[in-house]
Formats: structure tokens, sequence, C-alpha cells
């Protein structure tokens, strides 16, 4: 893991490395996450409108009450599972941006190329489109108002806007703002759960209660196409579970706040969908509940409390959906800027800026625009099943290869040729079965649906499938053109120096080495040209403290 070549600070990072098994430097950066926020961090991403939108999904793809729940169980373990992998590796990178850094550290060779397709993965999904939608769609219902394509999606696009304005003014008020939403989910799905006890009592009239529950695996047939859509849809549900790690050089303690917050997290939500699900089979009778498509809550809640309570609670499930985007623009601006400051995307610079309000605009902002395209092009009735599973199955390929690349890192450990014992450890059963379980989510979509199973109105069921990989396709030509092809003409060749920067953030900056220079020439030759203030002086060439990166044994 590292070059030998024997120079002051590479033995320092390497006897570093060992005594506390973390691989990367710590940011010096102020710490502003605590573990409370953490754990809002990560509910608030989990819990968006999954739980509120896809057990009629769910129901109708599974085709029984039984099947459906056993699957909200699988579902369950391979999120807890994901959790550890992504524990630990994040106790041994503690840095913002995820599992870039993880793909970064374990997959580099071909030089850069890992950069490249995991940042076409990021920029070009809008992760807070699809909740958007639903935000949207909850409200306009409890105004009373027909939903139609439009005004839906317009709502939708003013949700994400507004999370966009408050997380890049001020990250304290977005943060908080995001916890204070987080109240509002915890309170909506506690009165669903209580309310599913009283109906299973037969408290409520009209209500199935236990019938639902009879014989519940009799249904439709169950197909291999059902079974993968219906855990992509329990998925997006937990969706989340990593989110602590995006802004892991943001949070104070990240070893015990990881070690606290992802765990109670997710452990905790597992036991609370289980239990809103089966409030929704003992409230919603089987043959409404299939057909309620996104608004099962609110159907939920008409029959419980009638249509006036229906609204009310409607905006209850919207606030929700609210949380969820504003947690998730938060995560996924920081990893477009950390892909900028490190000169992997296009005018690197402009996205790796903290102006004007010490925040990552940029990136959040780019995320916004993306979004904002997601909304607005699939056709009506497809849209948020779409979104759902273009950003489910990417997501899906990611995992596999983070899960494989940790086996990988095990092995070298074993066979003594890399140093790998982070203070978090997943163990080899867990990250097998995270592997197992993400290549037959990244398998079995291919499998065609059974008649009147496709989750699509009118686009082609394996739409998701063939974007998800053009998204990595494109980032490979990227990778191309950037790494080879400019290289080539230009006469350089692209390397990296890790680098402290003035706001604190380690990072690792691609420079162009001229043919016949050294990394070392080049990094001053380009920092010349620069104007960087350095902490607490008014020099502009003495702005980032940098030692070589270490990267350099091939996967």
């Amino acid at each position: 893991m590292v070059d030998k070549s024997g120079s002051k600070n590479e033995v320092e990072t390497s006897e570093w490395e060992v005594a506390s098994g973390q691989v990367a430097p710590l940011d010096r950066n102020k710490k502003e996450i605590g573990t409370i926020s953490a754990i809002g961090l990560i509910f608030n991403r989990m819990v968006g409108t999954g739980i509120f939108a896809t057990t009629s999904t769910i129901f109708v793809l599974s085709g029984s009450v039984g099947l459906s729940l056993i699957l909200w169980f699988v579902g369950s373990l391979i999120s807890l599972a994901g959790l550890y992998v992504y524990m630990e590796f994040g106790s041994a990178i503690t840095k913002n941006g995820g599992e870039k850094n993880y793909v970064e550290y374990v997959y580099r060779k071909p030089k850069f190329l890992a950069s490249a397709m995991y940042a076409s993965y990021v920029f070009f999904l809008g992760w807070a489109s699809g909740n958007s939608i639903v935000f949207g769609e909850y409200i306009l219902t409890a105004a009373g108002v027909t939903v139609t394509r439009w005004n839906e999606r317009g709502i939708g696009i003013a949700c994400v806007t507004f999370a966009f304005l408050v997380h890049s003014i001020n990250v304290k008020a977005g943060v908080y703002l995001q916890n204070v939403l987080g109240l509002f989910k915890l309170v909506i799905i506690l009165i669903i759960t209580v309310t599913g006890w009283v109906a299973l009592g037969g408290g409520i009239s009209g209500a199935p209660g236990k019938a639902n529950f009879h014989d519940s695996f009799s249904g439709t047939p169950v197909t291999g196409y059902g079974v993968v859509t219906a855990l992509y849809n329990i998925i997006w549900s937990f969706i989340g579970y990593s989110n602590a790690n995006y802004a892991l050089g943001e949070v104070k303690n990240p070893i015990k706040t990881l070690r606290i917050a992802g765990p109670s997290a997710v452990i905790c939500l597992a036991v609370i969908y289980m239990l809103v699900n089966i409030a929704y089979f003992a409230v919603v009778p089987l043959d409404e509940l299939a057909g309620s498509g996104q608004i099962v809550a609110s159907n939920f809640f008409r029959i419980a409390f009638g249509r006036k309570s229906e609204k009310a609670l409607s905006v209850f499930v919207a606030l929700s959906a609210l949380g969820n985007v504003m947690s998730v623009i938060f995560s996924q601006g920081r990893i477009v800027q950390q892909l900028g400051r490190e000169g992997i995307l296009p005018f690197s610079k402009f996205f790796a800026t903290q102006k004007p309000f010490n925040t990552p605009m940029v990136g959040l902002f780019e995320h916004w625009v993306v979004c904002v395209i997601t909304i607005v092009a699939p056709p009506p009735g497809d849209a948020y099943n779409f979104i759902l599973n273009l950003i489910s199955y990417p997501l899906n390929i990611v995992n596999m290869f983070v899960a494989a690349g940790l086996l990988w890192l095990h092995y070298r450990n074993k066979k003594g040729k890399e140093s790998w014992n982070p203070p978090i450890k997943a163990t080899i059963p867990v990250t097998m079965f995270f592997l197992l379980s993400s290549i037959y989510l990244v398998v079995a979509p291919y499998v065609p649906p059974s008649a009147g199973q496709s989750v699509y109105n009118s686009l082609p069921y394996y739409l998701h499938c063939v974007v998800g990989i053009g998204i990595f396709a494109f980032g490979a030509l990227y990778w191309v053109v950037w790494a080879w092809v400019l290289p080539a003409i230009g006469g350089y060749r692209l390397d990296s120096k890790e680098e402290l920067g003035d706001d604190g953030f380690w990072r690792h900056r691609i420079v162009k080495v001229k043919n016949g220079q050294d990394i070392e020439e080049a990094v001053e030759e380009e920092q010349s040209k620069e104007v960087i203030p350095s902490v607490g002086s008014s020099s502009q060439t003495e702005g980032f403290e940098t030692k070589e990166s270490t990267n350099s044994v091939a996967f």
C-alpha cells in the first residue's frame, strides 16, 4: 500500500496507518456534525417517501401479504449488511465522499478510471427528484386539488429548490431543519403504527383488521421479476444507511459516531417499517391497497380517520418527503464538490468552491439542475417508478464493487500484501452476503416480467438498467478522452498529489505533468499560476500542504 521510496511523509503515514487502522489523513476542518445530527442525516435520508409510497407496488409485485412482509425483512438484512460494509470503509477512510473514496482506494488501476465512472454516476443521477415528486402529490392531495402531470412536478421543483437554497446559504440551518422534519416523520410513523394496532383489535370500522393476514400467502403467482422489483422498492426505502459516510470529514469523533448512529438508525427503522406495513394491511382492504399507487398512506388516513384527517396527515407525509429531499441534496452536493476538489470534473475549481456562503453551493446547484431535468422528463405515470429504479440499479452496481473490494482488501491483508485493520469490522460472512445480494439485484432485473407485472405503463421494463449502465459507460468514455486522448495530444500525463487545502480538507489533486517533468515540478508550476491564500497569511503561493499520494498498488 505504501511506496517504499522512503520519503518522510510516506514513512509517517505508514506508521500511523498501522497504529490506527485508518488509511487516510484526518481533515483539519471545523467539525460541526455530532452523533444526534449524524443519526438525523441517516434517519432523514432513509425515511423519505418509500414507506409511504411503495407498499402498494411491493404488494402487487410480491403477490401476497406474507411474501411482501418477508421481502421487507430480507431488504432489512441486506441494508444492515450494507451498513456494516460502509462502516468498515468509513472507519478506515474518515473523509467526505462516501463510496467514492472506497472504490478509488481499491480499484487503483487503470488510473482514474474508477473516479471517472463514479463521477458520471453522481453527476447525472437526480437522487432527490423522486421524493420531490411525491412531495407534490401529497401536497395536492392535502389541498384537495386534482393531481396532474404538471402541477405535481411544479410543486416537486419548488420542493427541491427550497432544499437547495437552504443548504446553500447556511449549513447549520439546513441540518437543524432536517432534524426538525425528522420529528414529523417520527410522529407520522407512530400514528400509523398505533392505528394499525387498533385496527388489528377490531377498533376501526371499515378496516379489514386481521382478515388480510388469513391465508396470507395466497394471491398471484410469484415471479423472479416481481421479487427483484419489489426488493428494489424496499431498498429504495432503506437508501441512506450510509448517509453519514458522505460527510465524515465534518463529523466529530467519526469512529464513535459511526458505531452509534448507523446501527441505531437502521435497526430501529427496520422494526418500524415492518410495523407500518402491518398497519397498512390491517387498515386498507387489499383490493384498494393494490390500486393505491404512491398515495397508500392517504388512503390509510381516510379509512382510519376520515377525509378531513386524511388531508391534514398528508401534509405530514409531504414534510417527511421534504426532509428526505434536504438530506439527499445535502449529501450529493458534497460528493460533487469533492469530485471538483480532486480535479476529476471539467471546470473543477468551479465545482470545488465554497463561495459565496462557505457551503458547497455549486455542487448543490449541479444536483438541483439534474433533479429538475429528471422531474420533468419521464412520461406521465412512470416518473416515480422510473426515477426509483434508475437510482437503485446503479447503486447496486456500486454496492457490488464496494463489497467485492472489501473482500479483496481482506484477502491482501491475509496474504501480507497490504495492511487493512480498520477500527470497525463488517466480517467476511456479512460482506459476502451483501455482495451476493447486490449481484442478484444487478442481474435479476433483466428477467422479463409476466403479463401485467411491469412497473411501467409505457416504458420498456429494462430501460432503467440500460440507462444506468449507459451512465457508467459515459464515465468510461470520458476517462478515455480525459486521461488518454487529451494527454497524448497535449504532451502530458495525469498524476495526483494529496494536499491539504486552506479549507482544512485533504484531497487528491490531479495535475497535468508535462513530458520530461516530474510531479513536484508540475505542482509548483500549477500553484505559481494560482492565487491561493494560505490560512492566517497573506501569501499567495503557499495555500496548500502536499504529500505524495501512496495509492500505487494495482488491483
